[in-house]
């Protein structure tokens, strides 16, 4: 039995992603910064839960003990947009910086320590992926996209780092993904009728979309494929 870890897991793609490997009969542990939210979703699904903030190096290191002792999968998936979540003052550099050091530390940090504290206890053959975004690849979103980008650039150094082992490093980088709390609630009709414009099948995207492929690049059959991002957009961009 594979031992799986999903950071931000209570919600939207790190559920479905916890759904999906709990499913196929792997133990799974999710994490994420709050309790009640984490808890009914391990109920729900039937895995373990740790709080914690994956942003928050001393936090991780506290939350290791109750972390799974081998980690077959690693699912970094802990982030958004933390733009959403304050209104900017474009003339405060303090407020500029901020912003960016929010986002920085919410999509790539996190992912950053989580990988780095469980590395060791990566089992050979292991994989790790993380969760990327369209905005990465010139569609917009300030900081958030240039975490983003980020995340990409540093997943070409673990795969590389980590190759020797068998393990494999991948980004899965969604679009339009609905259903999930990403916009805190503020994605109108317009707006999703101007993102699937741009797809090439005519819809969203769902978190059972994203929660497939990182199944994929978790499996056997994927053990040749890493440093990629493997884009899950409906051709919102494509990848050539």
């Amino acid at each position: 039995m594979r031992e799986i870890v999903v950071t931000g897991g209570g919600t939207g793609i790190g559920a479905a992603v916890a759904a999906a490997f709990a499913a196929h009969g792997d133990r799974v542990t999710i994490t994420g910064r709050r309790e009640q939210v984490l808890k009914e979703t391990a109920g729900r699904l039937g895995v373990s839960h740790v709080a914690f903030n994956a942003a928050n190096p001393v936090a991780v290191g506290e939350a290791l003990e109750r972390l799974p002792d081998r980690v077959d999968v690693l699912v970094n998936n802990a982030g958004g947009n933390t733009n959403l979540d304050r209104a900017p003052d474009g003339d405060d550099l303090m407020d500029v910086a901020e912003s960016w050091w929010a986002n920085l530390n919410a999509n790539l940090m996190s992912a950053v320590l989580v990988t780095s504290a469980l590395t060791p206890r990566l089992a050979d053959g292991g994989r790790i992926v993380t969760i990327g975004s369209i905005a990465a690849r010139g569609t917009g979103s300030g900081s958030y996209g240039a975490a983003k980008a980020a995340v990409e650039a540093w997943t070409a150094d673990l795969a590389a780092e980590l190759g020797p082992r068998g393990v494999t490093a991948n980004v899965v980088s969604p679009g339009l993904v609905v259903d999930t709390e990403f916009f805190r609630g503020r994605l109108t009709e317009e707006g999703v009728r101007r993102r699937v414009e741009s797809t090439r099948n005519g819809r969203p995207g769902a978190p059972d979309d994203v929660a497939a492929t990182v199944r994929f690049l978790a499996s056997p059959e994927a053990r040749h494929i890493t440093g990629q991002v493997v884009h899950v957009n409906g051709g919102a961009y494509l990848g050539r």
